[in-house]
């Protein structure tokens, strides 16, 4: 059973672990000191920051991590995913990681997706959709967003979060299902 809860900082051991494992960091591309995730994610575990920072547990065992926000909490953000596409309002979006290299390639990160999306919509009862740009290049990520019933909506050029990469993403969507 997938569950979810707050990150706390006794978490960021575990999560600059998984920060540091190949897998996440080609993607993520984050400082693992503990003063970096420290800086990075205690904003967001004290409820300082508009974004949450969330657990995957399956089965109490802590699986990855959900990252969710409102895209109009950072506008910067809006203003680059201007030229491609209109944000709408109340729009969302999420970041995401698997910890463990052994859960990946299993279906587990499309159930995490899910379960996610679910919890979202739950708890954010404004929300109107889940827009989520991922680097072209990271085939399993929007693989993944796929098979969790999000849409390739458009193709934009963004700053990447590894500065290894080029400007390509693919923009996913899925908007809140009707009862």
């Amino acid at each position: 059973m997938m569950t979810w809860r707050h990150v706390t900082p006794r978490d960021f051991p575990l999560l600059a672990q998984w920060l540091a494992a190949p897998h996440v960091a080609r993607w993520w591309n984050h400082e693992t000191s503990a003063e970096a995730v420290e800086r990075d994610f205690g904003p967001s575990a004290r409820r300082e920051e508009p974004n949450e920072d969330l657990l995957a547990l399956l089965d109490g065992v802590p699986l990855g991590l959900v990252q969710r926000s409102f895209w109009h909490d950072y506008p910067e953000y809006v203003r680059e995913m201007a030229p491609t596409m209109a944000v709408p309002p109340r729009a969302m979006t999420i970041d995401y990681l698997i910890g463990d290299v052994a859960d990946v390639g299993r279906g587990i990160g499309t159930r995490m997706i899910r379960s996610a999306l679910e919890h979202l919509w739950a708890e954010h009862g404004d929300a109107e959709c889940v827009i989520v740009p991922v680097h072209a290049d990271n085939i399993a990520s929007w693989r993944m967003l796929e098979k969790a019933g999000l849409v390739r909506v458009a193709h934009a050029e963004l700053e990447p979060d590894n500065p290894i990469d080029d400007r390509r993403h693919h923009v996913y969507r899925v908007d809140r299902p009707t009862a």
